[in-house]
């Protein structure tokens, strides 16, 4: 394996990438809902194709500096952290406060995944 695919911080640049088209699959077609429900899933689908194409990669070399657990909290934090975004520019909707606490809470779990094991 060359450098690259070793970094520590590759995987989760691809994972944020790789949110970035399943933000847009699962959610962008909410401003199309008068085009058939068909026609969405197949664009949705191939739109997924290209987070698949990351999110896949991200995780076998983040598997070599990181848990599968690890990975899996990682991304469920950059999955609401493109969200937030994608709301605020796509939808032009904020968080609620309830929102940004239940997204501090999931930072905290962020955090406790990382502590050293004893």
């Amino acid at each position: 394996m060359n450098d690259l695919t070793q970094s520590r911080w590759l995987p989760f640049v691809l994972l944020t990438c790789s949110n970035v088209f399943m933000t847009f699959a699962w959610y962008g077609h909410l401003k199309f809902k008068d085009k058939p429900l068909f026609l969405v899933i197949l664009v949705s689908w191939g739109i997924a194709f290209f987070e698949y194409l990351l999110q896949v990669p991200a995780n076998r070399w983040g598997s070599n500096s990181y848990s599968a657990y690890q990975l899996k909290i990682v991304q469920e934090v950059i999955t609401l952290a493109v969200f937030i975004v994608f709301a605020l520019f796509y939808f032009k909707v904020k968080p609620a406060w309830n929102h940004v606490a239940a997204f501090i809470c999931i930072l905290a779990a962020v955090a406790f995944t990382f502590l050293p094991k004893k």
